[in-house]
């Protein structure tokens, strides 16, 4: 909801090389929406998202976020491959670089790690995960196929002491 000004940065350096192979949805956060960039061919920015969200993702075949728990949620439960940049432990508590690495372990993400991106490794990543993609939507897949209610039924009988 605030944007990253890390990752709007490296979004717009790489923005030529990207548009060649992609279109790109860019929810910057509120006040990032760079004019210089309006009408640009393949590219839109947004400084968030609310009704538009379910379309956006339904038409994304790749999303580039932050690793926040919500995020990550939602990305799970639509199946769509990820690419995760953890906020850095020198700006953060290290929740988010907790949750990427679970989510990576698992096989629904990728991982680059904010301190190792640069140009060409957010560039090199973004094109692997489009070809690795099906990958990440099968293990989703996987996961999804225990059911939700089950799952918590599960937990609440497993914690709540009785058999």
């Amino acid at each position: 909801s605030q944007g990253s000004e890390k990752i709007n940065n490296m979004v717009r350096s790489t923005l030529d090389i990207l548009l060649k192979d992609f279109n790109i949805c860019h929810i910057c956060g509120k006040g990032n929406v760079k004019p210089e960039f309006n009408g640009k061919q393949g590219y839109k920015q947004f400084e968030y998202i609310n009704e538009e969200q379910a379309h956006i993702f339904a038409m994304s075949d790749i999303v580039v976020s932050r690793a926040g728990a919500t995020v990550l949620f939602e990305l799970l439960a639509l199946k769509k491959p990820n690419l995760l940049i953890p906020l850095s432990k020198a700006a953060s508590r290290g929740d988010q670089i907790l949750n990427a690495e679970s989510f990576r372990k698992q096989g629904y993400s990728m991982v680059l790690y904010e301190e190792n991106m640069n140009e060409d490794s957010f560039i090199k990543s973004v094109n692997e995960l489009y070809k690795e993609r099906v990958k990440y939507i099968e293990a989703m897949k996987a996961k999804s196929a225990e059911s939700g209610i089950a799952a918590v039924l599960k937990l609440i009988e497993k914690y709540s002491g009785r058999p």
